[in-house]
């Protein structure tokens, strides 16, 4: 099995080595590489293709959010944890519309840091609690047309389809776990995202998460 590629950024040496010890110690997973600054950790995951990237929020030269949609901007499905000491609801909102699907408090990374990137390791998410419930409930759904949009408006197959893009797969991916044509599955993700109004990836994962396709796992407070 190939070891669990992890870029590492945040500016506070003391605290990226320690992120750093703590992901090592798991059997199976390799620091690839270590970023002081949001531009660092964009020029790096570019560079090194690293398969999660643990992302400190306040960072110098670009923030750990800018940073997060320029390495988005590359690549829509890198998977990327961030790390916080705080939870706002501005700072959820941007992220989770980005796609980001984990946050982990920095006061707690000792204990939690490791479920984290195991959840997201596995192709799920991992939120605080209070994080989860936003998001289960339907925060950030502006439109507030939950109901109007719920899975029954959904086949079995668009269901499975809306999974596989949440959990980060291609379309070529997709196209042969369900044994159809790359522009089959291009076309049911086209009428999927049409139908549901949904515009980003980032939505499609709210939306999947929302529905009880896409299971979260959150830390009990």
């Amino acid at each position: 099995m190939c070891a669990l590629r992890i870029l590492v950024a945040d500016d506070h040496e003391i605290v990226r080595r320690g992120v750093c010890t703590l992901l090592q110690s798991r059997s199976g997973w390799q620091i690839c590489g270590e970023a002081a600054n949001g531009s660092q950790a964009v020029a790096l995951t570019r560079e090194l293709k690293p398969d999660l990237v643990v992302l400190d929020v306040s960072m110098p030269e670009l923030s750990g959010l800018d940073a997060a949609r320029a390495i988005l901007g590359q690549n829509e499905r890198q998977k990327i944890l961030i790390l916080t000491i705080m939870d706002s609801d501005e700072l959820v909102r941007n992220a989770l519309e980005m796609g980001i699907r984990g946050f982990v408090q920095k006061s707690d990374a000792a204990r939690e840091l490791v479920s984290a990137v195991e959840a997201l390791e596995r192709n799920g998410t991992y939120f605080t609690s209070r994080i989860a419930q936003m998001v289960l409930d339907g925060y950030l759904d502006h439109n507030g047309q939950r109901g109007s949009r719920g899975p029954s408006l959904l086949t079995a197959r668009e269901r499975e389809i809306i999974r596989l893009v949440a959990e980060g797969k291609s379309t070529k991916e997709i196209s042969t776990l369900l044994r159809v044509s790359a522009k089959t599955a291009e076309t049911h993700r086209s009428n999927i995202m049409r139908k549901l109004k949904i515009h980003s990836v980032g939505e499609l994962i709210l939306y999947a998460i929302r529905n009880g396709i896409l299971p979260v796992e959150f830390r009990a407070s």
